[in-house]
């Protein structure tokens, strides 16, 4: 749980940029910078994975995947509901806790999955 936690501090607060940011929630041109966001997280996923628990390399393909699904649904929440801090919407910090939310329930499945296997 601490390895995926400290994967996700650093992939979606130290390595995410604005482009990708505000880029992947937008109604269109967001697959490129949601993709982008999410390749990172699997970098760094795959890198520290490998270093702790190389049999479990796959466990970083898996997170890439829910990841994108996670950031996508909520990139469609944001641009149709037109939530942004902009915006001042009351449903702004809302989504961003569930979307945080789930990036961390992900990681305890899927670390009961590694120290279960």
């Amino acid at each position: 749980m601490l390895l995926l936690t400290t994967k996700h501090i650093i992939a979606d607060f130290m390595l995410q940029n604005a482009w990708m940011a505000i880029g992947k929630d937008q109604k269109k041109g967001w697959a490129l910078p949601l993709l982008a966001h999410c390749l990172v997280h699997l970098a760094v996923a795959l890198v520290l994975i490998l270093l702790v628990a190389p049999r479990f390399w796959y466990v970083a393909v898996v997170d890439f995947v829910i990841h994108l699904i996670v950031d996508r649904a909520k990139g469609i929440c944001a641009s149709h509901f037109g939530i942004t801090l902009e915006s001042g919407h009351p449903w702004f910090w809302t989504l961003i806790g569930v979307d945080q939310a789930l990036h961390h329930l992900t990681g305890f499945a899927l670390s009961i999955y590694m120290a279960a296997n």
